[in-house]
């Protein structure tokens, strides 16, 4: 056996082992934060705001239909109401203490991918994705927890499966159902979300 011959049996070893590995142990849930729900500075419930009270998901979280990211409400949406609304509860005290100190209320996040993977909330928004799909039901969430893997592939199987986006003469998406316009599925091309 020639030397190059013996370096591709020991590569495809070492991949066959890797890949053995992988299967049968804790690394192929690497980063999957299923379940996450971290304590957070405000007692702030979902359930209240989006389910009971059905404040729509983009009033507090304003950039997902413009930007790559949500966003995270400035305490001043919060006192939109709430200079009202139980204006004396020690939690709602806590973000009129933050804006009187000018300082940010330090909020963990929850959902987090991997600086490798890129995710871009307004095209799924236009697209209309609704947020449930990757977030869970946060409508019945008192503390939210992070819902699906967040793994590639959970990613590639929702771009896999009925996914059409509607575009335009332009390019844009077009949500209206009377578009007479083609239909793309989503990309399930790499450069998509890891570039």
């Amino acid at each position: 056996m020639s030397l190059r011959t013996a370096k591709i049996v020991s590569l495809l070893v070492t991949l066959i082992g890797a890949i053995v590995l992988w299967q049968g142990s804790t690394f192929s849930s690497l980063g999957n934060q299923q379940g996450y729900e971290p304590v957070q500075p405000i007692n702030f419930s979902h359930k209240l705001h989006a389910g009971d009270n059905q404040i729509a998901c983009l009033y507090c979280h304003s950039g997902a239909d413009k930007s790559k990211v949500a966003g995270i409400p400035a305490a001043s949406t919060c006192m939109n109401c709430h200079q009202r609304i139980l204006k004396d509860s020690p939690e709602i005290q806590k973000i009129t203490r933050a804006i009187d100190e000018n300082k940010p209320i330090e909020w963990v996040k929850v959902n987090d991918l991997p600086d490798h993977a890129i995710f871009n909330h307004s095209r799924h928004v236009i697209a209309s994705i609704k947020c449930q799909q990757c977030h869970g039901a946060v409508e019945t969430m008192d503390r939210i927890s992070q819902a699906d893997t967040l793994s590639m592939g959970s990613c590639v199987a929702c771009h896999r499966s009925h996914r059409e986006v509607t575009l335009d003469e332009v390019g844009r998406p077009v949500v209206s159902e009377e578009a007479t316009a083609k239909k793309l599925m989503a990309s399930t091309d790499c450069s998509v979300c890891h570039h």
